[in-house]
């Protein structure tokens, strides 16, 4: 698909059925390899990475296809041990093969992971892993060489619950002599749904969905069939959806226990969600409030995979909500402004304080006024100008204090005197248009002006409509990138 036409506006109405998680699938798809026979696996989603999965098997010798929804796969005839290069650049969960493939060969040969880029994913917890399971690993030149005669049981602590690592040691368990113990193991429903495949095909199994997984190996696995476990990434993004666009949706097949976290959140935005046997109803008739700052955290905490698109529903909030751990260009491309040492901008039509370092939320609602803004032609690359406001030391710090007794008050006068963003005492000759900018919003009647977080965003806060729509006439001349705001509300 080369694009999405989306026509917005519309409340969503309706039911859909909740595919099968990718992130069950791909792991179940490596652990075909152990039972050396025939596996059919339903609600297995039609993904870019499950294609991938299934072409790295076909690359050992495997056979795969599909039948409607249901795919069907031969791991009998498996008769190599290494990937493709090319294959394994295509995503990167497909280290998540090194564990099976050493378990039933006894040696695997891969290069390092490709994929997705949404930040660094390192393999090391799973190598170290594997090391004390007894396997020889060479890593140079970007090329896994692991072999194993003999892999063997025992208690191994994981410094970090992670998902690829906890699967990968399962996997590997299996074909291990004896008894291994995975202590701080990831919790998340994916790993139980590994488990739940692995006990299926003969393994031996428990503990999955706590901290402590235990698995008795060297047993003999065979073929079966399994039901992929339903996509709570998947259940989540239209959840978001039905809160930023309004309307009532039934996601069939969801399953709320694994979503409680995301729930929480949009129950206290001010959606009414209910869960149910069949399935999760969302409904979302008022307007939506934030809730309180949101961090990611492994199972059973906020998932970072829902992290943006809640971002994104958020934004129809009455006050701006952060994600601190986002990346900055994650937020930028969703319209927040971060970085900003001022005390106050315009985010979702809504008043905020904030302070280097720190995020305030829930303050009081901006005393009535208009906003316009200003936008430049040229960008100014946040990571450059922190450089430069690190390197120096600010005049004028935000009187943050002094922001949140004057929004107390309703007193706009107070608000205004108290606008300053230390960044522009570091801005480069370059991106002194923006003094221009300040300067042309006071002679045309804004009580202040400041530049919004890292810029080059300018906006005037006036009292009066009049003046303000005057003040955008006149810009957008030079600026087309103008804009009145009403603090609460929409740009108009």
């Amino acid at each position: 698909m080369s694009r999405l036409l989306i026509r917005g506006g519309n409340r969503l109405q309706g039911e859909v059925t909740i595919q099968g998680a990718k992130n069950s699938v791909l792991p179940i798809l490596a652990a075909t390899i152990l039972t050396g026979g025939s596996v059919e696996l339903r609600r297995c989603p039609r993904l870019r990475d499950v294609e991938a999965s299934i072409r790295i098997l076909q690359a050992l010798g495997c056979k795969a296809g599909w039948r409607g929804d249901v795919l069907e796969v031969d791991t009998a005839g498996m008769s190599g041990c290494d990937v493709p290069d090319a294959l394994m650049r295509e995503m990167r969960s497909s280290v998540i093969f090194l564990g099976a493939i050493l378990a039933r060969c006894g040696e695997a040969v891969l290069t390092s992971p490709g994929g997705c880029e949404l930040g660094p994913r390192p393999i090391d917890l799973h190598l170290s892993g594997l090391r004390a399971l007894g396997a020889e690993i060479d890593d140079t030149d970007g090329t896994l060489h692991c072999k194993a005669a003999k892999l063997t049981g025992r208690e191994i602590v994981l410094g970090f619950p992670s998902v690829g690592t906890t699967e990968n040691l399962m996997l590997a368990a299996c074909g291990a002599e004896g008894v291994t113990v995975l202590s701080n193991a990831a919790r998340e429903p994916e790993i139980e749904d590994l488990q739940g495949f692995l006990n299926t095909c003969g393994a031996v199994i428990t503990g999955a969905g706590t901290s402590t997984v235990v698995i008795r190996g060297g047993r003999p696995l065979h073929g079966g069939t399994y039901t992929i476990l339903p996509d709570r990434i998947a259940a989540a993004t239209y959840l978001c959806g039905a809160a930023s666009a309004g309307g009532e949706v039934f996601l069939r097949d969801a399953r709320e226990e694994h979503l409680s976290a995301v729930t929480a959140v949009l129950r206290e935005a001010g959606c009414d969600v209910t869960g149910g046997s069949a399935g999760i109803v969302c409904r979302r008739t008022g307007r939506l409030t934030a809730p309180r700052p949101i961090r990611t955290a492994p199972y059973p905490g906020f998932p970072t995979d829902a992290q943006a698109i809640l971002m994104a529903a958020l934004l129809r909030c009455l006050r701006r909500q952060y994600a601190p751990e986002m990346p900055v260009e994650q937020l930028r491309a969703i319209g927040l402004t971060v970085g900003s040492d001022m005390p106050f901008c315009v985010s979702g039509g809504t008043a905020l304080a904030e302070g280097r370092g720190e995020r305030l939320t829930a303050l009081p609602a901006l005393p009535d006024c208009w906003i316009v803004l200003c936008k430049p032609e040229f960008g100014i690359p946040t990571p450059a100008l922190f450089t430069l406001a690190d390197a120096g030391t600010p005049k004028n710090r935000p009187d943050i204090d002094g922001m949140i007794r004057a929004l107390s008050a309703e007193d706009l006068g107070g608000v205004a005197a108290r606008l300053c963003n230390v960044f522009e005492e570091f801005l480069p000759e370059e991106y002194h248009e923006v003094f221009h900018i300040k300067n042309r919003l006071l002679e045309l009647g804004a009580l202040n002006a400041a530049m919004s977080g890292s810029g080059p965003t300018v906006f005037g806060i006036f009292r009066e409509k009049t003046a303000a729509k005057a003040a955008e006439t006149a810009l957008k001349q030079c600026y087309p990138q103008t804009y009145l705001a009403k603090p609460v509300g929409e740009l108009v």
